[in-house]
């Protein structure tokens, strides 16, 4: 049976959707003021803001250092969320419930406390103000989201398809890699995208690791903010919004055209009748 949302549902849906992409669209007047300090344009539009920033090093510097950082660290938290979700799902006893519930903590704790914590750990490791500490820290805030997606993909697997692998000869890797992998890519793409997209927003805890050195977008958004209140600031929150749609809604498109391929090649048309 499936479920057809109601007229007020709908109404609903649309109004909470509406509230949360406002502020962010507020970005985009903004960036495109006349004026020398953040503000809605007051005579005209002006693209000098978005000229100021393609041609500002340091702007420019801090836009790819959290682009880098942000891909890498989703890269290792795609990769070690999978194995890690893979890995408790073979398991499935207590332990890996364990283990599942510690990894997904860094969701419950408050993310204050973890910042202070991690300011204190990182300066006795020497990760204070560099880049390594930047991509782990957006790594561990990541890596939840890739284990809560690919642990839900994994409960819909059959394990019947498993024990057939390793019935006919295949070993563990072929059968990781023919029969498990193609059954979760779907969920782990997903994973990726949202430890992208995580590290990426992460502020706070940046905030408290990061100093001079290391010019993060939100160090350097928050130093913006702090000093000189400067229209760049919303032109980069206007890129970021920008991309961050785009992504999104590549993701989609990639998601619908694999569901309808496999909904193809699963089924099909019915052979006709002679």
């Amino acid at each position: 049976m499936t479920y057809r949302p109601g007229l007020l549902t709908i109404v609903a849906a649309i109004l909470v959707a509406v509230l949360l992409i406002i502020p962010s669209l507020m970005a985009v007047p903004a960036s495109l003021t006349d004026m020398t300090y953040l503000s809605l344009p007051k005579h005209a539009l002006s693209l000098q803001h978005y000229a100021r920033f393609l041609e500002d090093p340091d702007w420019l510097h801090s836009f790819a250092l959290s682009l880098g950082t942000s891909i890498t660290a989703a890269v290792f938290a795609t990769l070690l969320g999978s194995a890690f979700a893979i890995g408790a799902w073979t398991l499935s006893g207590r332990w890996a419930l364990l283990a599942q519930g510690a990894v997904l903590l860094p969701l419950a704790i408050p993310g204050i406390i973890a910042a202070l914590a991690l300011y204190l750990l990182w300066t006795q490791l020497g990760w204070y103000d560099t880049v390594t500490g930047v991509i782990v820290v957006q790594m561990i805030v990541g890596l939840p989201f890739v284990v809560i997606l690919t642990s839900a993909a994994l409960r819909t697997l059959d394990r019947a398809q498993v024990r057939a692998s390793r019935s006919l000869g295949a070993g563990t890797v072929r059968t990781l890699i023919r029969i498990v992998l193609p059954n979760i890519r779907q969920a782990i793409l997903a994973g990726f995208v949202l430890a992208l997209v995580t590290g990426w927003d992460e502020s706070v805890i940046t905030l408290f690791i990061t100093g001079r050195d290391v010019q993060v977008l939100p160090r350097r958004i928050w130093d913006s903010l702090r000093y000189d209140i400067d229209p760049i600031v919303a032109v980069v929150a206007t890129l970021l919004f920008a991309l961050t749609v785009a992504g999104v809604v590549c993701f989609m498109l990639l998601s619908s055209r694999n569901r309808m391929r496999a909904r193809t090649e699963g089924g099909g048309m019915p052979p006709k009748q002679v």
